[in-house]
């Protein structure tokens, strides 16, 4: 029977033994390719990272972390009726969002998806090691492989970016959430954001790698392999990351997605120029040489410079100059 032109389309969930294994190794002939596809870029890119991406951002499943997610909810979404019952993870990564906000009480159950077969892998260990009740899935945020009307809450972290048509996928979104089911997305970079962290992060790469070739500093140095491999992800990073959001762009695609009570906030300013320097020499440097002070110190001064920014700077900087931006929005019933 042929589906009316009005009625949702239903998406059946493939068998996962089925999903494609992770690629963590491209070729150059692969990463060649990719520059010229970004869904295949956003693959091999992932897969890349799958496995050093929690120690490459910190990211960690205790009351830290925990604490980061439930805040960055509760900021867009304000006050709701918890747990939800069952809750998604668009563009999973290695579950950050979804299994922190399961741990800090949002949602009992949980499902995760991802375009890279090394994320979901990950995503799906680490719901294992902390004891959570989640599956998980290979998919494409434009065709989401569940039924219409099957979540409760959607959410995601630093994904909508990567994704060529956003309205596409708030509509997708909007079809596997229950009426009155909600999203909420967090770490989407803003326009005026992403260009400064862009140009903080290139002059502390250059600066550090071209440094650390001094003699008396060769002990500061990456093997060169790993400065090459970072190099050649870099190449992808360019085509993996599609968009950057002014805050009222996000809030007209999701209304023009069939949301309502749409509604965005930004965060980070101050934090934001000291977290890029500090990130990336992070990267740029063997992590042995910057051990537990620094790692207090980074964290510290998040914590002292978001503070700043929420209660002072705020209500002095136009929001379209903070650089994470969180978009929330509501299915109709």
């Amino acid at each position: 029977m042929t589906a009316s032109p009005n009625e949702p389309t239903r998406h059946l969930a493939a068998v996962p033994d089925l999903d494609p294994a992770p690629n963590p190794h491209a070729t150059q002939a692969e990463v060649e390719a990719a520059l010229k596809d970004t869904k295949l870029a956003q693959v091999l890119y992932h897969d890349w990272e799958a496995e050093s991406y929690d120690d490459k951002w910190h990211i960690s499943y205790d009351q830290r972390c925990i604490d980061y997610a439930r805040g960055r909810f509760d900021a867009v979404a304000g006050e709701q009726p918890l747990p939800y019952e069952r809750a998604l993870e668009l563009g999973c990564g290695t579950g950050f969002f979804l299994l922190n906000l399961m741990q800090g009480g949002v949602a009992k159950t949980g499902s995760v998806t991802d375009l890279s077969p090394g994320m979901v892998k990950v995503a799906l260990r680490n719901a294992e090691h902390l004891g959570l009740e989640v599956d998980g899935r290979v998919a494409d945020a434009e065709t989401i492989p569940y039924e219409d009307n099957t979540f409760d809450l959607v959410v995601g972290h630093a994904v909508l970016h990567h994704i060529p048509d956003v309205e596409k996928a708030l509509r997708e979104v909007l079809r596997v959430l229950k009426p009155g089911g909600r999203f909420v997305f967090a770490g989407e970079p803003t326009t005026v954001g992403d260009f400064y962290a862009r140009w903080l992060g290139r002059i502390t790469w250059e600066t550090t790698t071209r440094i650390t070739k001094l003699s008396f500093l060769e002990s500061w140095r990456r093997p060169q392999a790993e400065l090459d491999e970072s190099s050649r992800a870099a190449a992808l990073e360019a085509v993996v990351d599609l968009h950057t959001f002014a805050p009222g762009e996000l809030e007209s695609i999701a209304e023009a997605a069939g949301a309502v009570d749409a509604h965005a906030k930004t965060e980070e300013f101050a934090a934001a120029l000291l977290g890029w320097p500090l990130r990336t020499l992070e990267y740029a440097l063997p992590p042995e040489k910057l051990g537990w002070n620094w790692a207090r110190f980074g964290f510290t001064s998040w914590k002292a410079l978001t503070w700043l920014d929420e209660t002072v700077l705020r209500h002095v900087v136009p929001r379209e100059f903070f650089y994470n931006a969180l978009i929330t929005g509501v299915k109709p019933s």
